[in-house]
């Protein structure tokens, strides 16, 4: 059996993991999680506060900012969410590749 290319691998993961966060995300379920059911059926729901980082999300409600459509604000806000996450990993992978690649007391020319 021949092996697929690593870069192959990642590309098609990366279109996949695209491709459901932008077009099934707008159609997650609107009701609240566990955590904020259980919150409003002991009646704490309304004391909460969002904490200072909450202020300030780039992407605040899981939904696009500056754009009218709920459901196209929520799959950009996918796509976006996606790309960061799968660019910050390509960063720590390659940041850990670096530091690692060269063994110590070595040097490379």
């Amino acid at each position: 059996m021949r092996r697929i290319p690593t870069i192959v691998f990642i590309a098609l993961a990366l279109a996949v993991a695209v491709g459901l966060a932008t077009a099934v995300s707008p159609f997650a379920s609107p009701d609240p999680d566990g955590l904020a059911k259980v919150a409003g059926e002991k009646g704490f729901l309304d004391s909460g506060e969002l904490h200072a980082i909450q202020d300030d999300s780039p992407i605040p409600g899981y939904a696009f900012p500056g754009i009218d459509d709920e459901r196209v604000a929520t799959g950009v806000a996918g796509f976006v969410g996606t790309l960061g996450i799968f660019a910050i990993g390509v960063g720590i992978a390659w940041g850990l590749r670096r530091t690692r690649g060269t063994p110590a007391g070595t040097a490379s020319a």
